[in-house]
């Protein structure tokens, strides 16, 4: 079992605006991600979690990874996440406060 954390400052999110920086966003989370988190009214806070959610995950397996290559969903309403072409198994927490969000991924 090993386990990952990170914590995201939202404004890194809102200071790259994706309709400015859509190569950044492009480069680090899929098509369904950004079609997810832009729905929202405050979508940064969304690509903050799953950003974080992304990062934990790297250090839960401590393999490197693009971070595209890391999937971020829900099932059952809970945040889940899943890597191409691996088979892992993961659980997931995000919480989001204020400024800050912060994720733990557990590799059982």
């Amino acid at each position: 079992m090993n386990v990952g954390i990170d914590l995201i400052q939202i404004d890194r999110f809102k200071k790259i605006p994706y309709s400015k920086n859509e190569s950044f966003y492009k480069k680090n989370f899929s098509n369904e991600e950004i079609k997810y988190c832009l729905k929202f009214s405050e979508p940064y806070k969304h690509f903050a979690g799953k950003f974080a959610i992304k990062e934990a995950t790297i250090k839960s397996i401590e393999k490197k990874i693009r971070l595209v290559d890391i999937i971020t969903f829900y099932e059952n309403e809970k945040p889940s996440v899943k890597i191409s072409a691996e088979d892992f198994n993961f659980k997931v927490s995000v919480s989001h406060d204020g400024d800050y969000v912060v994720a733990i991924v557990i590799l059982e």
